[in-house]
């Protein structure tokens, strides 16, 4: 059976990849910063007949709780087949590039990107044990660099200081980290899920969390022959399915 850590997965995008992933027939580790909210996600999942699920307490903007998650993971299993870093934050609502807080910009990079390196860092070994290894970095398309500078996108005025540049950053990590695994089994891509209602956006959103989540696990289910180095969104690019960096 194979395995798959999902961080920030105890509700939202994350919750439901992890009932799409058992779904596939996968073991799924639940992870979430909170260990109890990640039980009752875990129970609910069980509570549908989902049984191959157990939560992992992890908190990817601290680096002895991803260290102690690590550990813990390595008692469970010693093949890791999918990685999925989905847990982000997005900072204040507000994000002026002249005004905005240095301390808020740090804090959102430290989840956003720093987290995410650390997380695969820490479980890789794991995963080089697997046949076939994925890793999914959820981005959002508003990390299209390209995109930000054409005023006629549709989202050209969303910009911000914070969120932005760290979804930005994550993807040019993901392009880096596909190259260094390039001669290896690995596949590394970026999925952005699409403008989704989630609390993460006050439920905003105009796509579910169901469309959003296939995104995801399309990518940790691709074979040996799909590609690596990826910006997969739907939402920008309908006709490719690949967006612009």
């Amino acid at each position: 059976m194979k395995t798959a850590l999902i961080t920030g997965a105890n509700k939202s995008i994350g919750f439901e990849t992890a009932r799409q992933l058992l779904e596939n027939g996968f073991h799924v580790y639940l992870g979430s910063r909170d260990l109890q909210k990640g039980q009752q996600a875990a129970d609910q999942l069980k509570s549908e007949g989902l049984t191959e699920v157990e939560p992992l307490q992890i908190d990817v903007a601290d680096g002895a709780s991803i260290a102690a998650a690590r550990e813990a993971l390595g008692q469970k299993t010693q093949v890791l087949d999918v990685l999925i870093n989905n847990a982000g934050i997005l900072g204040d609502p507000s994000q002026p590039a002249l005004t905005s807080p240095v301390s808020m910009i740090k804090e959102v990079f430290e989840t956003n990107v720093f987290g995410v390196i650390e997380v695969t860092q820490a479980f890789v070994d794991l995963m080089r044990q697997s046949p076939e290894p994925r890793i999914v970095n959820v981005t959002s398309g508003l990390g299209s660099l390209t995109l930000h500078n054409d005023p006629s996108w549709r989202y050209y005025a969303v910009k911000g200081a914070a969120y932005q540049p760290s979804k930005a950053a994550l993807n040019a990590y993901t392009i880096m980290l596909a190259y260094e695994l390039r001669d290896t089994p690995f596949k590394v891509n970026a999925v952005d899920p699409g403008y989704t209602a989630t609390d993460f956006n006050h439920h905003s959103g105009h796509g579910s969390v169901q469309d959003a989540a296939a995104r995801v696990v399309k990518a940790a289910l691709l074979g040996p022959n799909g590609p690596t180095s990826q910006f997969f969104s739907d939402d920008n690019a309908p006709e490719t399915g690949i967006s612009p960096w």
